[in-house]
């Protein structure tokens, strides 16, 4: 029989707080209760297949934390080696869906040496908000890829995206991995290109051009039903 350590780490907050309960109102003890509870929850699949399924998925949990951690350890790593860029290429990208899903738009600058200004300001298409940020992700890419950009520190308020295209193959997202696969071969193209997260009040230029793009959607979109 399992004993009530492998209970407790397999049950979720749910479970335990159901678990009390159920021992207050019965008088079964704490390890009978969630036991019933760990039961209930497993269905006709029965208690054992529940642990080993639980067991499974912190494993996955664990690797893709440990993994992420190597990145992240990596990503600072190559910032404190790499010399400080005097007018290096940097980038900025946003994206958005109204409603989520809905119509996508992008927004995106680079800047580079020489007084290099790029800016982009689009409409995609229909998708979700991951989506959306994928899409100014990789816009931006394509654009740093065509001036030769080197250095470019890449900056994003999707903490989504950004740890999607940092994470392994194995916990990366399956519904965004063909965006993912894009963005990884541009990123490959730009040597010594790193991504990094920032809050959105810091990324308003990229902001304001994915709003732009949105409210000039919406225009054309109401010009063409007063002209019908």
């Amino acid at each position: 029989m399992t004993d009530h350590a492998a209970l407790l780490e397999a049950a979720f907050k749910t479970e335990l707080a159901a678990s009390r309960r159920l021992a207050r109102r019965s008088g079964m003890d704490d390890a009978e209760a969630l036991r019933a509870t760990l039961s209930l929850s497993a269905g006709a699949a029965g208690l054992e297949q529940l642990l080993l399924e639980r067991a499974a998925q912190r494993r996955r949990s664990e690797q893709a934390l440990g993994a992420r951690r190597v990145l992240a350890a990596a990503a600072q790593a190559r910032r404190q080696a790499a010399p400080a860029a005097i007018g290096g290429w940097r980038a900025w990208f946003d994206g958005s869906a109204r409603p989520n899903p809905g119509r996508c738009t992008l927004g995106a600058v680079l800047e580079g040496p020489g007084g290099v200004q790029v800016e982009l300001s689009r409409a995609t298409g229909y998708g979700d908000s991951s989506e959306a940020e994928y899409q100014a992700l990789i816009a931006v890419l394509e654009a740093a890829v065509e001036h030769g950009a080197t250095g470019l520190a890449i900056h994003g308020d999707s903490q989504v995206v950004i740890d999607d295209v940092a994470a392994p193959d194995f916990a990366a997202s399956p519904a965004l991995q063909a965006w993912r696969r894009q963005a990884r071969a541009l990123l490959a193209r730009l040597p010594g290109a790193t991504l990094r997260w920032i809050p959105r009040h810091k990324n308003g230029r990229a902001d304001a051009l994915s709003q732009r793009a949105a409210t000039h959607h919406t225009n054309e979109d109401e010009h063409a039903r007063t002209e019908d």
